[in-house]
């Protein structure tokens, strides 16, 4: 058990996998009407809350608990610390499902001021700089988090798709960081003679179009503006990605997933540029950037990071690689076959059953690597 709370990732990837599981499974089940809808309150934002305030926060903060070490040497949460935190993420989770919502809403604020405080304190002692903005970045999660909560409570008048958007634009911003950092190194590590590479001027563009959109999307800009920056980032991080030389990773799974993954972005943001003409639902984009981009940028760091950072090889089983093709084929069936005529219902069905098998394989075979010491004997 000291194991599993030596490092962020071990517990908080662990929670998230069972949770992205499970919480998908009761999801599809409440949409087909399996489910009595009182369960989950009956609103059917309960699941796109707890996939990006639950789900998808928890593996962030995992992520920079454990890159915030690497980053400034000293530590970040471990211990009864982190598993003080990793309470109020469950039992935010748990207290959702509850009559008493505000409950949720109290410990969902104790894990967004833990978090953040985990990551600054490192982070300014260090004078870490550069990576001052993810704390904001966190902190904006947060208070979007609260702002849904309260909404629900009736105690303020906002529209809640708006509220998770924005929450989604910023999920955006922190992959589209975070992958340009790692994917081209991660591709020239694994596979010699990739030259995965980067062009400045090209980062500039599909960075700051990415945070303009994130921007334009707070201050409700016309839907031309939205179409005109989202089909610049779209140009800018599709071309970013052909940098990377994605085909190379083809027999690297640990590596190929990462690249797949960020092909939906450039996906996300083409439906993002077609939604705001009217010429696509904007759900479609919303499952692009969510089961796609999010759910196998998510489980393809967590299986990297998790191997990495336990004293593992870079190399995948075949169970693993199932799950990759997994998270894959549910972004693609949620995507796509929608727009089949009749088609709505068995492709979001057949899309969260592939989800919640894909994360109940990652739980299984992770639960020994996370919750075990490190193979070579080192602390973390």
């Amino acid at each position: 058990m000291k194991a599993l709370f030596a490092l962020g990732f071990r517990p908080l990837y662990l929670l998230a996998g069972a949770f992205a599981s499970v919480s998908i499974a009761a999801w599809s089940g409440l949409f087909a009407g399996w489910v009595p809808p009182a369960y989950l309150h009956g609103n059917p934002l309960w699941h796109a809350h707890e996939m990006v305030f639950g789900y998808t926060f928890a593996v962030i903060v995992g992520f920079l608990f454990t890159a915030g070490s690497n980053w400034t040497g000293r530590p970040t949460p471990k211990g009864a610390s982190l598993a003080a935190i990793c309470a109020a993420w469950l039992l935010a989770r748990f207290f959702a499902l509850s009559p008493l919502p505000h409950i949720s809403l109290a410990f969902d604020i104790a894990f967004t001021l833990a978090a953040a405080v985990g990551m600054g304190i490192p982070l300014w002692r260090s004078r870490n700089q550069r990576n001052y903005f993810f704390v904001a970045l966190l902190v904006a999660i947060g208070a979007l988090n609260v702002a849904f909560h309260l909404a629900i409570l009736g105690r303020i008048a906002v529209d809640l798709s708006r509220v998770l958007g924005l929450a989604l634009d910023v999920v955006l911003f922190i992959c589209v960081v975070m992958a340009g950092r790692v994917l081209p190194m991660f591709t020239n590590n694994g596979v010699p003679g990739a030259n995965a590479r980067r062009i400045p001027s090209l980062e500039r563009v599909a960075l700051g179009s990415v945070l303009l959109l994130l921007l334009g999307d707070a201050v409700d800009a016309p839907g031309t503006a939205i179409a005109i920056v989202a089909a610049v980032a779209c140009v800018a991080n599709g071309w970013r990605l052909l940098l990377w030389n994605p085909w190379s990773t083809r027999e690297k799974p640990i590596l190929w997933i990462l690249h797949a993954s960020y092909a939906w972005i450039v996906v996300h943001l083409a439906l993002r540029a077609a939604s705001a003409l009217d010429l696509a639902p904007h759900t479609l984009a919303t499952h692009a950037l969510t089961v796609g981009a999010v759910g196998g940028l998510t489980i393809g760091m967590m299986t990297r990071t998790s191997r990495g950072h336990t004293g593992r090889v870079l190399e995948t089983s075949p169970a693993e690689t199932i799950a990759y093709a997994l998270v894959m084929l549910a972004a693609a069936v949620r995507v796509f076959v929608p727009l089949i005529p009749g088609w709505a219902m068995p492709a979001i069905l057949f899309s969260g059953l592939l989800w919640a098998a894909a994360f109940a394989l990652f739980t299984v075979c992770y639960w020994p690597i996370l919750s075990s010491p490190r193979v070579d004997g080192r602390p973390g």
